[in-house]
């Protein structure tokens, strides 16, 4: 799918976006505008902070060695590249879709699921863990165990 991009970092990368990271944090804590130098003729740019907020984890994840894939919200996935998306397998997502966790569409035979249908279904899930471990590190504070 042309929409989606994997960015895999070279060995030499972890190192340099480690730095620029703990750069970007820093501008990002102290609440200053952040700019970028281009390097050319167009000198620099002012960055908004949702855009900083998507390269921080990039950067973050650089530093770790790990690739990134950049999926825009409009794509539509097959089965398999949404699985890999929520590192599930496909079979496990087919239940899922079945189960109407995540909504999907068919073309002919085959299910296409918008990447915002797993950003959805990703944050659902993480809101349900977390009401699962408030839950629980209530009862056990109600138990006297915490």
């Amino acid at each position: 799918m042309r929409d989606i991009a994997t960015l895999v970092p070279e060995p030499t990368d972890a190192e340099q976006a480690a730095s620029v990271l703990r750069g970007l944090d820093a501008a990002r804590n102290a609440n200053t505008p952040v700019r970028l130098s281009l390097g050319g003729p167009d000198g620099e740019i002012e960055v908004p902070g949702s855009v900083l907020a998507a390269l921080a984890r990039v950067l973050d994840s650089f530093a770790q060695g790990e690739s990134v894939t950049l999926v825009p919200a409009h794509a539509e996935l097959t089965t398999q590249q949404a699985a890999d998306v929520l590192n599930v397998s496909r079979p496990f997502l087919i239940g899922l879709l079945d189960a109407g966790q995540i909504s999907y569409r068919t073309v002919g035979t085959h299910r296409r699921v918008k990447a915002a249908s797993l950003v959805h279904y990703l944050r659902e899930d993480d809101a349900h863990r977390t009401a699962a471990a408030d839950e629980l590190a209530a009862e056990a504070h109600t138990l006297g165990l915490s």
